[in-house]
């Protein structure tokens, strides 16, 4: 396994092409600092033009997942321009994200809460402990979660996002996997196990297909129905004429495993 440290971000990548970022600042609860935000930008662009590739784990150290940004280093500036500058940073990575041709994992134990929670939504799937809780808690102290209801109100049901935005009361892990939040949950130590079953099942799978599927996924999210059928079936056309997708489907017709 190769494995990569920066102060801030560790990396690790197994003969899979599975990586797992782990955010590496426990003693602040991983928060998103310019320095995390800076650190993931260029670690998921990097990824991104890295074809060996094929999935990715966002994990973190320490008690917490991310407990958002870091309002230390927020009200040490208050300023409309810095505050436009860092949500517009933030808003790059979280997209950075979604742009990524590979799955992305959130793995959370601790708290996600406020950017943190958005992180958690703008991943592509999301493992979480059962003891694990979330919040969008900004309006607590006075500051609406909107980029963070961004990614909420696309995971959520309207009502349910709502809801988190305007009390900012914290749900369970469990809350959290019944509204959309999260994919699974695990007790604490099943964890890493119950994230590798789905990193396995996504390595088995060609990625070419995932990587086309996922960027169409997305795509016609925000488009109109007729138009998402389109780009749908133009995205299918050309995996079917990819050399996986028929060799998959002849081994279907084979009665075989496909040779990838």
């Amino acid at each position: 396994m190769l494995t990569t440290q920066d102060p801030l971000l560790l990396r690790s990548q197994d003969a899979r092409g599975a990586v797992t970022l782990t955010l590496n600042r426990p003693q602040a609860f991983n928060s998103l600092s310019e320095a995390m935000l800076t650190a993931l930008l260029d670690e998921l662009n990097a990824l991104a033009k890295d074809e060996s590739v094929r999935v990715v784990v966002l994990a973190a150290a320490g008690k917490a997942f991310c407990a958002g940004h870091d309002l230390k280093e927020m009200r040490a500036e208050p300023s409309l321009d810095y505050y436009q500058k860092l949500f517009a940073q933030c808003a790059k990575v979280m997209m950075a994200v979604q742009r990524l041709p590979v799955p992305v994992v959130a793995k959370v134990h601790g708290i996600a809460t406020a950017a943190g929670c958005q992180l958690v939504a703008m991943c592509d799937l999301a493992v979480a402990a059962s003891t694990a809780r979330f919040a969008v808690s900004g309006v607590n102290l006075g500051l609406f979660c909107a980029t963070p209801a961004v990614a909420l109100s696309r995971n959520l049901g309207r009502k349910a996002a709502f809801e988190m935005l305007v009390t900012g009361e914290f749900i369970s892990a469990e809350e959290a996997r019944v509204k959309g939040l999260v994919n699974r949950v695990a007790v604490p130590e099943e964890l890493d196990a119950e994230v590798e079953r789905l990193v396995a099942s996504i390595v088995a799978k060609p990625r070419v297909a995932v990587s086309l599927g996922k960027a169409l996924f997305y795509r016609q999210l925000e488009s109109g129905i007729e138009a998402a059928y389109v780009d749908a079936g133009q995205t299918m056309a050309c995996n079917m004429m990819d050399d996986s997708a028929l060799e998959g489907v002849q081994a279907f017709i084979d009665k075989r495993p496909p040779r990838w």
